[in-house]
């Protein structure tokens, strides 16, 4: 008769590490980060795991790219020979979740015993190499890779995610009825609780209190990034950090010895997606699917949000966490993170997931119960939600299928027909503002209806300081408001907002 026990996933090792040396050059590449944080993993557990893996798992880096796919190397540097051994296409904020669902379901059919996960970036130590190769400032890797692409919202500036996520932040805004203070205060007050965690997180990149005001608060440290986005709001890519955890089965874990209070059980998982671009959504004041994602795992586990006593709600920039707490009714005084969020604990690109889960089990380690794992990859795109807890999940059955796709484009409304190059009467359907360096606007953009309904996009030069001010300063809600979207030099169209 088969264990029962031999079917049940769990985490018995975690580590993580924060490679920081005075002249940043000196830094460990992203394959020695992913190794140094699994041979932590592996102390964790009681050592020997890593020798006996099956499987090792990365998330895709993008700092090193001379060195993909780094597998074999990250294998070799721990000392392990693993059957398995697979990278994520790209490196994306669900990927490690998706990699933890899938050990869990390799695990419960007997496909593996033993399974590594990791990841890691050393984007700090790639900008300052590529700086003094070319004796330049230091780049901003993930800005430089954008700027090479080509089409519709490229021209317009939507060009990264610091560009794309606050269509959403004004979106949500204007949908729930409150004034640019209050979706400022509220980001400053989730953001501030975020470096409290870090604080007292010792993996964590910046470990001080910043408290809700100097987040909200534009300043030459604090510089704005995107309206209404300052720096101390968005994740924090320069950073050299690696995390990994082992997986195995829980009878495994026994064999070998481990105290039952280090063990933690994984429950089961839920995956849904929006369309790729983001000028397919349905709208940007939600995501059906990341409520579907959070919804149905907690529904495959049994759990109600109120049953919660972590979570790990994404955060590499305010419009996603404060999207889901309303999907989970998440009160604002209770901690969004168990890790310090991307703009404290650090965002690691891909990565950062692999350091929530670190900071889940050692939560539930220390404290008992149950957290809920959030992850978020793209532009508000991928969603992947998985549950962990200190005792086992009676629900909890593997392998499973946690794709909820159907689910999700079920409830999804009507996608806007896309018409580029329109000119013509329109209301501002969603904006943002983009700054320089120096936190002076570049340029604005507005994702426009025309009457007809048809989704349009829209520049503002920095030169149209009225329309810059309307968009901005706060007096009057921008969403919804008509204007004028005419033909500008370059090809580009231009928005002139009325009676601003």
């Amino acid at each position: 008769m088969t264990d029962v026990s031999s079917r049940i996933p769990v985490i018995v090792g975690v580590g993580q590490i924060n490679d920081r040396p005075a002249n940043p050059i000196e830094g460990l590449d992203s394959a020695q980060l992913m190794a140094a944080a699994l041979l932590l993993a592996d102390q964790d557990a009681g050592g020997g795991w890593l020798a006996d893996a099956d499987m090792l798992a990365i998330v895709d880096q993008m700092s090193f790219r001379e060195l993909n796919p780094v597998g074999a190397l990250v294998a070799d540097a721990v000392g392990a020979t693993p059957r398995i051994i697979e990278q994520t296409e790209i490196p994306s904020g669900d990927s490690p979740t998706i990699l933890l669902n899938e050990a869990a379901n390799r695990i419960a059919s007997g496909e593996v015993s033993v399974a590594a996960i990791v990841g890691g970036e050393a984007l700090r130590t790639a900008a300052a190499r590529a700086a003094a190769a070319s004796g330049g400032e230091r780049q901003n890797i993930v800005r430089a890779g954008a700027s090479k692409r080509t089409g519709y919202r490229f021209d317009y500036g939507l060009a990264t995610p610091t560009d794309v996520y606050p269509l959403y932040e004004n979106g949500c805004r204007a949908a729930w009825g409150q004034s640019l203070d209050e979706a400022q205060r509220e980001s400053g007050t989730i953001w501030s609780r975020f470096a409290e965690a870090a604080q007292e997180n010792p993996g964590a990149w910046i470990r001080k209190p910043v408290s809700a005001e100097e987040i909200i608060e534009p300043n030459a440290g604090n510089r704005r990034i995107a309206f209404p986005y300052n720096k101390l709001m968005v994740a924090n890519s320069s950073v050299n950090q690696g995390a990994g955890f082992i997986v195995t089965s829980l009878a495994e874990a026994r064999r070998r010895g481990v105290p039952e209070e280090r063990i933690v059980f994984v429950g089961l998982g839920a995956a849904a997606h929006e369309p790729e671009d983001p000028l397919a959504r349905d709208g940007y004041a939600s995501t059906p699917a990341m409520a579907v994602s959070l919804n149905k795992a907690l529904e495959l586990n049994q759990f109600k949000a109120a049953e919660l006593d972590f979570v790990e709600l994404y955060s590499c920039f305010p419009c996603v966490p404060k999207m889901a707490r309303r999907v989970l009714d998440w009160p604002i005084d209770k901690p969004a993170t168990v890790f310090g969020g991307l703009t404290f604990g650090g965002g690691p690109i891909g990565n950062y997931m692999s350091h929530a889960v670190v900071g889940m089990v050692q939560k539930l380690r220390s404290e008992g119960g149950k957290g809920l794992l959030f992850a978020n990859g793209g532009y508000a795109t991928h969603n992947h939600s998985i549950v962990l807890s200190s005792t086992p999940i009676a629900a909890a059955a593997f392998p499973q299928d946690y794709h909820f796709q159907a689910e999700a484009d079920a409830a999804r409304g009507p996608v806007p027909p896309l018409v580029p190059g329109y000119c013509g009467p329109g209301t501002i359907e969603t904006y943002t503002v983009i700054y320089d360096r120096v936190g002076e606007p570049s340029f604005g953009v507005v994702v426009g209806r025309s009457p007809a309904g048809e989704r349009f996009l829209a520049q503002v030069p920095a030169s149209d300081e009225k329309t810059i001010a309307f968009l901005t300063n706060g007096q009057n809600e921008p969403v919804g408001t008509a204007g004028e979207a005419i033909a500008g030099d370059g090809g580009l169209v231009l928005w002139t907002s009325t009676g601003c």
